[in-house]
């Protein structure tokens, strides 16, 4: 039996008990696990091809290389979790993934404006990965699955720190690449 999701006041409310079938929200959340692994797949492709072009914007660069290790940190967690469940991530999700996210740099690549758009692709990224670990705390919560729903959250608050970061420094990589055009350092 299908009902509506609860709306009630909390942040992340869910299904209430005994209005969805427990198999159905497992089913959901393996799924959003391993479109989790493919998430962050792509994230660290896209975050390394970025860093090898940053040597004008060290705070940028910094920031993207702690952000990678923590996309790879969060990859092995979402694996483990899989993992604990008795299942495994998807190879051919994160192959595409990979191969989407190869596809968009090297066509940013060509830009005269790349560090900009990779920084735009970023953050919008960023809130994409926000709202699929959001989704997965409720498929959590609704599988009856509270370490899953932990690790969700744990890589929920790395994924906000990242999009909050980069939306208060994006003036700044603007700035700086307006002032790299001017002195000839940075194409146009």
């Amino acid at each position: 039996m299908q009902q509506p999701l609860s709306t009630s006041s909390g942040a992340m409310a869910g299904p209430q008990p005994g209005t969805f079938r427990v198999e159905d929200a497992r089913e959901m959340m393996i799924t959003g696990l391993r479109n989790a692994h493919g998430l962050e797949q792509q994230a660290i492709e896209m975050l390394e091809r970025n860093a090898e072009r940053l040597e004008h914007y060290p705070q940028l660069k910094a920031r993207i290389a702690q952000h990678l290790e923590e996309s790879r940190q969060q990859q092995t967690m979402v694996a483990q979790a899989l993992t604990d469940l008795g299942e495994s991530p998807s190879t051919i999700k994160d192959t595409v993934m990979g191969m989407a996210q190869n596809v968009q740099m090297m066509m940013h690549a060509a830009a005269s404006d790349e560090v900009l758009k990779n920084s735009f692709a970023g953050y919008a990224f960023e809130h994409f990965e926000i709202a699929s670990y959001k989704a997965l705390m409720v498929m959590a919560r609704a599988a009856g699955e509270s370490r899953v729903e932990q690790v969700a959250q744990q890589i929920l608050r790395q994924e906000e720190e990242m999009a909050s970061w980069l939306g208060q420094h994006l003036p700044e990589i603007v700035s700086q690449h307006l002032v790299l055009m001017g002195s000839g350092e940075q194409k146009r």
